[in-house]
């Protein structure tokens, strides 16, 4: 049996496998977000004690000798721990806003646009290095305390093992590695003015860094591999490795990510470049800030179950007789695949006849918009996998192939958890067969007539999004 761990943002799941992939079980638990006045945070010690339930059920639940556990999580925030692992303050989470003013400024004076010049990093409010910053000027207290600013993933492994604080090259891309060294860019810490503060990024693990649990959920000495973080975790557990192949993340965060061996540091400044566990080798990474979570928050709003979304869809046709939504509900705006930090979600063409079928048929295709945005930035050219909660609407993914106008190879179950195992094989030498632990489980085709209405929604998507960016500059 191999387990893979995946610490989301608002889940925590941890699946069982065996050798030739198949899932054989799952355990998931729900954490927590404290939101207020932009800033966005978690508790730590409730996102651990949720791994060690998980794991603890998992083990349980499939009577089996664990092979080895893969570790992924949520990137980006900034995640202060002591000398000995433990808390400083609560997880300042990626979707955290309070550092705009911070990013409006690198912004206006040419910082913003330097760094990803060097790093290929487009900050945002929630990534490390404004939240550093932001903390150096309103908290310092918390960061002479603490030993290490770490990620989520990197928190977990840290206490499951007991290992000393370390990150691996795909957490640290955002925004302080370089992509070509693989090694922290000293000129974009001082940049940022957080060279006093340098002592606090985390050693960079190059390959992922491994050790064998402390007994808390696994059995004691169970192997254990650190990393990849999410975004790069799903692109292995959906098989999207080759140049040009792409994935689309239908989650909490809506990500679309590009395979390539190209490093351009040219053109609007957006998204970034991952570094995987091969040098050489990016995603190049659209992770817009809302996916889900902007339909989840219209259908709480509206009254609306999950399980009736798909009714709803098939009671509207394209274009939602009018009504439109630009989905960027995230409360630091949008970072891919361009940075605007004031941007918020607009809802037009809304009359006393619109329907709660047409929110949610407008909403679902805002999102395919952005989807189609980030993949095309991100230079998709090859084949395109899809993963994450919203592939369980059938409805949902008819309705994203037609947006995007190819075909989707849909890769159902827990695709974070399944390519963080395959990348601890891969740190520990296992040979499992990765084309046969990644095959789809569907491929949705798009329907020429509806792929047609929705390129000219798609362009109508553009010029309304230049009018709420102006907006959000004015």
């Amino acid at each position: 049996m191999y387990v893979g761990i995946d610490v989301g943002t608002s889940v925590v799941k941890a699946a069982a496998f065996d050798a030739e992939g198949r899932q054989l079980a799952a355990e998931a638990r729900p954490v927590g977000l404290s939101l207020h006045g932009g800033v966005v945070e978690q508790d730590m010690e409730e996102v651990y004690a949720a791994v060690v339930g998980v794991l603890g059920a998992l083990t349980a639940a499939v009577a089996e000798p664990v092979e080895f556990a893969g570790l992924t999580g949520q990137g980006d925030g900034v995640w202060l721990v002591d000398a000995e692992g433990r808390p400083v303050r609560a997880a300042a989470s990626w979707m955290d806003g309070r550092a705009h003013e911070l990013v409006d400024r690198w912004l206006a004076d040419g910082t913003f646009e330097t760094v990803f010049r060097r790093t290929g990093s487009a900050m945002f409010p929630g990534c490390p290095g404004p939240l550093l910053a932001w903390l150096d000027r309103h908290e310092p207290k918390a960061l002479d305390t603490a030993r290490a600013a770490l990620y989520c993933k990197d928190v977990v492994f840290q206490r499951l093992t007991g290992a000393g604080p370390a990150t691996d090259v795909s957490d640290a891309s955002m925004p302080f590695l370089d992509p070509r060294t693989r090694t922290y860019d000293d000129r974009v810490v001082e940049l940022l003015g957080l060279t006093h503060r340098r002592g606090l990024l985390a050693p960079v693990s190059d390959p992922v860094a491994t050790a064998g649990a402390r007994g808390e959920g696994l059995p004691a000495g169970t192997r254990i591999a650190n990393g990849p973080y999410d975004l790069p975790a799903c692109a292995l557990g959906a098989g999207v490795t080759s140049p040009g192949d792409g994935l689309l993340i239908v989650g909490t965060c809506l990500a679309g990510l590009v395979a390539t061996t190209e490093l351009d540091l040219t053109g609007e400044p957006a998204g970034l470049y991952i570094s995987t566990d091969r040098p050489g080798h990016w995603l190049r990474a659209m992770p817009a800030m809302v996916g889900t979570a902007a339909l989840d928050w219209v259908l709480s709003t509206t009254g609306v179950r999950h399980d009736e979304v798909d009714g709803l869809l098939a009671e509207t046709p394209p274009g939602a007789h009018g009504v439109r939504v630009l989905p960027y509900f995230a409360p630091s705006g949008e970072r891919a695949p361009f940075v605007e930090p004031r941007l918020r979600a607009e809802l037009t063409g809304v009359s006393l006849e619109s329907t709660r079928g047409d929110l949610i048929r407008a909403t679902c295709e805002g999102i395919g918009y952005a989807a189609r945005h980030c993949l095309e930035a991100a230079g998709l050219t090859g084949s395109l996998a899809v993963c994450g909660g919203g592939t369980r609407s059938p409805a949902w993914m008819r309705l994203l192939a037609d947006v995007l106008g190819r075909p989707l190879r849909v890769v159902e179950g827990e695709v974070g958890a399944r390519g963080a195992v395959l990348a601890a094989a891969e740190r520990f030498g296992a040979g499992l067969d990765a084309r046969a632990w990644t095959r789809p489980t569907a491929v949705v085709e798009p329907d020429p007539e509806r792929a047609a209405v929705y390129t000219a929604g798609y362009a109508e998507h553009l010029e309304q999004l230049a009018g709420a960016r102006a907006r959000a500059r004015a």
